[in-house]
């Protein structure tokens, strides 16, 4: 089947997909975009399921003060090289992410780091948290999403935030 030029491009505007992969979804799908987007969301989260085991050692470590300067938090992200730790995609993710820390106050990063014997609800992991910029999507997919953008595994190490005023066990 042809797919038109301009549905490739509604496409890749939705997920950020390849260009290819956008074609092959919708000529898979007959060219339905709401069903094509589905078969590249599933794509993604399989190519960052396979990433998963891979070691990410780069990365960077990202600072976001909100406005006033009261608040603030840094994060490490990491990835499994350099050059995708310099692009302006990781960049940008990483600062989400520590916008994020910011806005939700989460405790965790993921289940594994709550300490055993302790009760930890959705809103206090990370990555289980509504995005504040899209509630529709979970900071994991976000994550999910980026790792079948740059093909590399990405993860949150870890976080601290800071509210002046303030211990660490009151924040």
């Amino acid at each position: 089947m042809q797919v038109s030029a301009e549905a490739i491009k509604i496409l890749r505007e939705q997920t950020n997909a390849g260009i290819m992969d956008c074609k092959r979804a919708l000529q898979e799908t007959k060219g339905d975009i709401a069903a094509a987007a589905g078969i590249l969301r599933q794509k993604g989260h399989a190519l960052a399921k396979k990433k998963e085991a891979r070691v990410a050692s780069q990365g960077l470590i990202e600072a976001y003060v909100h406005t006033g300067s009261k608040v603030g938090a840094l994060v490490e992200v990491n990835c499994e090289s350099d050059f995708v730790a310099r692009t302006p995609e990781f960049k940008s993710l990483a600062h989400d992410i520590a916008m994020q820390v910011v806005g939700a106050c989460p405790r965790y990063v993921n289940r594994n780091d709550v300490p055993e014997g302790t009760e930890a609800a959705d809103e206090d992991i990370l990555l289980l948290q509504p995005f504040i910029k899209d509630p529709s999507k979970k900071v994991q997919d976000l994550i999910t999403e980026s790792v079948s953008r740059v093909r590399e595994n990405i993860q949150v190490r870890r976080f601290v935030r800071f509210e002046l005023g303030l211990d660490g066990k009151d924040a």
